[in-house]
């Protein structure tokens, strides 16, 4: 007994140093950016590695709000008070992820929940065609996206690169496979108290698949917030760009500023780290519901 004992102590101290050894790794670039937004140039440049700045410094941080000016907000003919252009960018960036995550957690919740539990023909020739679709790359179908956003006079505009990821393919698979547990009974016993169609998705299905709702809710907010890719093709004025285009924007305008580089990454990293623990508790049931159905 002594050495079963024995065995999963040492297991323990094995797991417990592997998991501090990927924190590490995985935290460390985290831990560059951010105290390389605080450097000197000469420290950040420096052919022997600074660890830790030995003098903390803003400089870094009033670049980049200097460099470019535009206004805060345009509504129709409502112009806002001209501010550095960073903070217009990172009003963008938040606006397009925050719409993002809520119109795709609605269609995915909504479509999942109809491929699970209704009964339809083709319902599975649906379902196969959106677990396709999550095999394409988006370079796949950039050109029909771009002819719709023109149709629909959305050029140059956040709703460009929001609304071709409310259709995403991976969130309705991943919603219908939390929808799948939903007990028959209970959607039964709602229709049989009276219950519309609409109120027994807001009332019995959403609190079920709420787990799956902020998974699905951290995974949207980091794919829209980092998806320079659609940002580059759909967005081009600078009033519209987001904080990674804009700053991309910025270093091809002059000399590579890793100063500069360093301090909008740690400004764009913010929010997602925010969001993140916001919605921990729900990712962190969500990854364990899935991995027991898996």
């Amino acid at each position: 007994m002594n050495s079963g004992v024995q065995h999963k102590s040492a297991y323990k101290i094995i797991s417990v140093v592997i998991l501090v050894i990927l924190a590490i790794l995985f935290l460390f670039p985290l831990y560059w950016i951010v105290t390389g937004a605080f450097k000197t140039g000469a420290e950040i440049n420096a052919i022997k590695p600074v660890w830790f700045p030995s003098e903390w410094t803003l400089m870094n941080f009033e670049h980049l709000f200097s460099k470019r000016t535009c206004p805060l907000f345009q509504l129709g003919g409502l112009v806002g008070p001209t501010v550095p252009a960073v903070f217009r960018w990172l009003l963008n960036t938040v606006f397009m992820a925050v719409m993002a995550m809520i119109l795709t957690c609605i269609t995915a919740s909504a479509a999942g929940y109809a491929l699970a539990k209704k009964r339809f023909r083709g319902r599975a020739i649906v379902f196969g065609l959106i677990v396709c679709a999550m095999a394409l790359p988006k370079q796949v179908i950039l050109i029909p996206l771009l002819k719709e956003m023109a149709a629909l006079d959305l050029n140059d505009t956040l709703w460009a690169v929001i609304f071709p990821t409310v259709g995403w393919p991976f969130g309705v698979f991943l919603m219908k496979q939390f929808s799948e547990s939903i007990p028959g009974e209970m959607l039964e016993a709602a229709r049989i108290d009276g219950a519309s169609e609409l109120r027994t998705f807001t009332t019995v299905v959403i609190p079920l698949v709420k787990p799956g709702i902020g998974a699905l809710a951290i995974f949207t907010f980091i794919n829209s917030w980092n998806d320079y890719f659609m940002q580059l093709v759909m967005l081009t004025s600078n009033e519209n760009a987001t904080i990674s285009l804009g700053i991309s924007t910025l270093m091809a305008e002059t000399s590579i500023d890793m100063g500069l580089l360093m301090a909008g990454a740690a400004l764009a990293a913010a929010p997602i780290i925010i969001v993140f623990l916001i919605f921990q508790k729900y990712f962190t049931q969500g990854i364990t519901m899935g991995a027991v159905k898996g």
